[in-house]
């Protein structure tokens, strides 16, 4: 009975996420109210000379978009034990980037305000959605795995904690959620990766699963140990009931086939997320398209600049054009202000803003003109895996400098290694022109780019780059672009 009230409320919640969707801008108009209206009682405002209220001009004069290290001093501070710095409020949880380009870790505050309508709010979407698509579905009456990373807390001092946003979010995590996950606690808190791996498969491979939630790659290891260990052939012969991965954090393309294999079945669903320590910003919108929806009312506002152009030409969500590659800016409700968060999107409709995520401001190749982005690469991968049947474990590309070889350098992981090398470099070279104009425009008579170097990785290569850094597991991920050599690099002492 108590499954079937959780499942009615969800169900109920369908048409509230609609309508607030159809208020968009006025919500976003409300939130720049409420957030200048905090910004002039903290010293962050006091230091940029805001006393009241403002306008969206006012704002935008008065704050500069800004990365981590201009905020870095405020946050430091705060952890330190002073207060009102970022927000009129004490902040005494941080969550601990799990990046993987950079090996400075950052500390994104975490306020009650953003757990309560921010993430917890947010978390609620994706079920919503579900059960608007799937109204028959019933995914309480078994347990769910959520597959996150560390849920190690550390104390700062007395009264300043940090952790992953993992940790920070299964500490306060509401009790009916605590109610249907699986595995128990002191699983969940372990922060030996493979450790927690062999635990988890083993301790829930005798519950009646019905859902799991967590990023691709980290989901498919414990899916592909759960068959180890039970000898089954695939998912549903341990799980029968199981009906819904929420994924996120990656693109869900290159791992669409083998999903399929690994739970075969039409009652198997997928919905998309998009989430990050700064805060819960999409869901997906519809059954069958994977645009994602903004939420504009979750204590977020806005703002996003042309990747081709800069963070000065910022506008807000009101001023958004189709066809854009928007770099986003965020102000939230945990003491961010004018925050790049480090993602790009591009609007596909902004009656309701639907959008899909086209990579990070950091993460792209631009060596020669050719302006590869994340969508690009994953589009082709994808493609080519479905063509060759392959089954793709992990990737990363760089530019290649080397006289003779200018152009791209990548390595793969498969399950299995392709057949024949040449005609998987052939396929995914075409793939990526048919995808990039520009590409196709560098790749012509092969005057300034040559074809695709690639190099395949020995089982398990990309986990040891990983686990040499101390970046096994959870929320982290290997970066698929980069417009340098370093981890391309150092992955290759690796494979």
């Amino acid at each position: 009975m108590i499954s079937s009230a959780i499942g009615w409320y969800f169900k109920q919640r369908h048409q509230e996420l609609w309508s607030l969707a159809d208020k968009a801008i006025k919500n976003q108009h409300e939130l720049l109210e409420y957030f200048t209206d905090k910004l002039s009682r903290i010293v962050y405002g006091h230091d940029h000379h805001v006393k009241n209220r403002l306008s969206y001009d006012e704002f935008r004069s008065a704050l500069p978009v800004v990365g981590y290290e201009e905020l870095k001093p405020y946050i430091q501070r705060n952890m330190e034990g002073e207060q009102q710095l970022l927000w009129p409020a004490d902040i005494t949880w941080f969550a601990k980037s799990s990046g993987t380009t950079s090996n400075e870790s950052k500390f994104i505050p975490i306020t009650f305000e953003a757990l309560e309508h921010t993430h917890f709010k947010g978390s609620k979407e994706p079920i919503t959605q579900f059960y608007s698509f799937y109204p028959e579905a019933d995914i309480f009456s078994g347990k769910g795995i959520l597959i996150g990373g560390s849920h190690n807390i550390n104390q700062v001092n007395e009264s300043c904690y940090y952790g992953d946003l993992s940790a920070v979010l299964m500490t306060h995590m509401p009790q009916w959620a605590n109610w249907k996950s699986a595995p128990d606690v002191h699983i969940s808190i372990m922060d030996n990766w493979e450790e927690k791996v062999e635990m988890m498969a083993q301790s829930t491979i005798h519950e009646n699963i019905t859902s799991i939630s967590g990023a691709p790659t980290w989901s498919m290891v414990l899916l592909n140990r759960v068959l180890e260990i039970t000898g089954k052939s695939h998912i549903h012969e341990v799980w029968p009931n199981m009906q819904l991965f929420i994924h996120g954090g990656m693109s869900f393309e290159p791992y669409r086939e083998i999903y399929k294999k690994l739970i075969p079945g039409d009652h198997m669903r997928y919905v998309e997320t998009y989430n990050a320590s700064e805060g819960f910003f999409g869901v997906q919108a519809y059954k069958e398209q994977k645009d994602l929806l903004l939420m504009t009312h979750h204590g977020i506002f806005y703002e996003f600049y042309p990747v081709n152009k800069g963070p000065k030409y910022a506008v807000p969500l009101w001023e958004v054009e189709t066809g854009v590659n928007y770099a986003v800016v965020v102000t939230n409700n945990s003491g961010l202000w004018r925050y790049v968060i480090g993602d790009t999107v591009e609007f596909t409709n902004t009656e309701p803003y639907l959008f899909k995520i086209t990579g990070r401001t950091k993460l792209f190749i631009n060596a020669f003109g050719e302006e590869l982005i994340m969508e690009n690469a994953e589009t082709a991968v994808a493609e080519v895996c479905k063509v060759m049947n392959l089954e793709v474990v992990d990737y990363t590309g760089a530019p290649c400098f080397e006289k003779g070889k200018e152009g791209h350098e990548w390595i793969f992981e498969f399950k299995s290694n392709p057949i024949n090398l040449d005609d998987f470099i052939q396929l995914f070279d075409d793939e990526l022109k048919k995808v990039n104009s520009d590409y196709e425009g560098k790749r012509v008579g092969e005057l300034l780019m040559k074809p695709p170097r690639i190099h395949l990785s020995s089982p398990g290569g990309f986990k040891r780059w990983l686990q040499d850094k101390g970046k096994l597991g959870g929320q982290n991920k290997i970066p698929r672009l980069a417009n340098h050599r370093k981890h391309l690099e150092e992955i290759l002492h690796f494979i």
